[in-house]
C-alpha cells in the first residue's frame, strides 16, 4: 500500500472515530446539553495530560542521561566513579523536577 492510501485509511478511521466520539446524542436521538467539555472536565484534562508529559519527558531525561554516563564510563574508565556521582546527582535534580509537575497537575485534577 502507498504513502496515499495509507494516509487516505487513516484519516477515514480518525473521522470515524471522531464522529462516534462527539455525535453520541445525534446517534441515540437524546436530548443533551450541547457544550463539548465544561470548565472542570478542561481543568482535569489539562491536569492529566500535564502530568503525563512531565513524566514522559523525565523519563526521556533520565534515561538519556544514563545512556551517556555508561558510554562515557565505556570512553573513560578510570572516571568511572566521578561521571557515576554526577550521573546521580543530575538524575535525581530530574527527578525532583518531574515530581514537582506532577504535583501541580494533579492539583489542577483535584482542585
Amino acid at each position: 500500500m502507498d504513502r496515499m492510501k495509507w494516509m487516505r485509511l487513516v484519516l477515514g478511521v480518525l473521522a470515524v472515530g471522531v464522529a462516534v466520539v462527539l455525535l453520541p446524542a445525534t446517534a441515540f436521538a437524546q436530548e443533551v446539553e450541547r457544550t463539548l467539555i465544561t470548565s472542570n472536565g478542561a481543568g482535569w484534562l489539562g491536569g492529566a495530560l500535564g502530568a503525563g508529559l512531565a513524566i514522559m519527558g523525565g523519563a526521556a531525561g533520565i534515561g538519556r542521561i544514563g545512556g551517556s554516563a555508561v558510554e562515557s564510563m565505556a570512553r573513560q574508565p578510570a572516571a568511572a566513579g566521578q561521571i557515576s556521582t554526577a550521573m546521580i546527582i543530575t538524575a535525581a535534580m530530574i527527578e525532583g523536577a518531574t515530581l514537582f509537575a506532577v504535583v501541580v497537575g494533579l492539583m489542577a485534577v483535584l482542585k
